[in-house]
């Protein structure tokens, strides 16, 4: 178990340049509701939207609720991002709470909910005339059950609801409405320490399937319908120079989306793509044969699988446990959605209480991502206190 962090990490540098190694021929990923896939926590996000290797606590229970059985007695957390202000005027904003309460000391329950303002959508015809402004919002609410099944092992599961509400009324013929769905996690994590140095370095593991559920529907037509962001996360954490004054923390996370690669349709004579698919496979699919079938479903073959594998590192340093200065990095192919950044963060705990900034700083040159800032506040009570 303790070398499961250094395969974990040893993966995340190899797949980077595999990454950009392929043909430049692909499109990205496909899905709805992807304010789902926004990491809310500053912290993890300082350390380049890193979730799993870091230390538990109540926002745990956005990327592997698992980790909430080693978070505590009980916390809640208020997360807040003022979301690309300077790339719109909408006043976008992500908000994330979370809380969670564990007893006898192999058992917890968690409750979270995010919120997503899109601000103002201006819908316009063909002719760029004005047909109405929507206030366009998007929630999820989840809740969890989590259960240690050994002393270093946990196992969770989520269910959640979800509500998109991007627009409403007649636009290019077809009745658009607010869509909504049903969606599961689970999440399995270890975590143990070695006896090394002071106070013993921590590692730990784990993976999740998240947001694994029924597709949107924003319209009546049936053959219109959405996947959810349905995700695959592998991470791993170390902790290390585990002194009383101070302490490093390393951790690496790698995600795939479980949705359908988009595949080449055919061109006819005129230029024009057609309905027949020349490569790849044919995107609608249920549910579960999409799970399984989207790691050999891309038509750039294995190389193009690879491009769809995002990879998060961070690293953290602790002060006396009370100072926080953190760093990271998130990637993503330039063909895949493009989305690369580094981040830093700062925090600063008080007993119980800590709060976290980060700032995101995105390297990829193609507008997809603006500086953000995130903030976090959170409140957790450990089972010593």
């Amino acid at each position: 178990m303790k070398y499961c962090f250094t395969i974990c990490f040893v993966c995340g540098i190899l797949i980077v340049p595999l990454l950009s190694v392929a043909q430049k021929t692909q499109s990205p990923v496909n899905v709805g509701a992807t304010f789902l896939l926004i990491n809310p926590d500053a912290r993890s996000a300082g350390m380049g939207d890193v979730v799993t290797g870091i230390e538990p606590d109540p926002n745990a229970l956005f990327g592997n609720a698992a980790k909430l059985l080693f978070a505590g007695n009980w916390g809640i957390s208020a997360n807040y991002s003022p979301w690309m202000r300077d790339m719109n005027n909408n006043k976008s904003n992500l908000g994330y709470l979370s809380a969670y309460k564990t007893w006898n000391g192999s058992e917890g329950v968690g409750l979270s909910m995010k919120f997503f303002d899109h601000g103002q959508i201006t819908f316009r015809d063909d002719n760029g005339t004005m047909m109405q402004n929507y206030h366009a919002v998007e929630y999820a609410i989840d809740g969890t059950y989590a259960r240690k099944l050994g002393d270093h092992l946990g196992l969770a599961l989520t269910i959640r609801y979800i509500r998109s509400q991007l627009g409403a009324g007649a636009f290019n013929g077809l009745q658009q409405k607010p869509g909504s769905a049903v969606a599961g996690d689970v999440g399995l994590y270890y975590q143990n320490s070695a006896d090394n140095l002071d106070f013993g370095n921590r590692y730990c593991w784990g993976i999740s399937f998240t947001n694994i559920g029924t597709k949107l529907k924003y319209t009546d037509d049936t053959k219109r319908q959405t996947f959810l962001p349905m995700n695959l996360r592998i991470g791993g954490g170390y902790t290390f120079v585990h002194t009383q004054e101070h302490q490093f923390a390393l951790a690496v996370d790698i995600n795939k989306l479980l949705v359908p690669t988009p595949p080449i349709y055919k061109v006819d004579a005129g230029g024009q793509i057609t309905n027949e698919i020349e490569k790849g496979r044919n995107p609608d699919r249920s549910v579960a044969e999409t799970i399984f079938s989207s790691f050999t479903d891309a038509p750039g073959g294995f190389q193009e699988e690879l491009r769809e594998f995002t990879v998060a590192s961070g690293l953290e340093y602790t002060y006396q446990h009370q100072f926080f200065a953190r760093v990271g990095y998130f990637y993503e192919h330039p063909n895949k959605g493009y989305r690369q950044h580094f981040s830093a963060g700062l925090g600063v705990r008080v007993k119980a209480l800590e709060l976290d900034m980060a700032y995101l700083m995105p390297t990829d040159g193609s507008q997809q991502e603006r500086r953000t800032l995130r903030f976090s506040l959170v409140y957790n009570i450990s089972n010593d206190k």
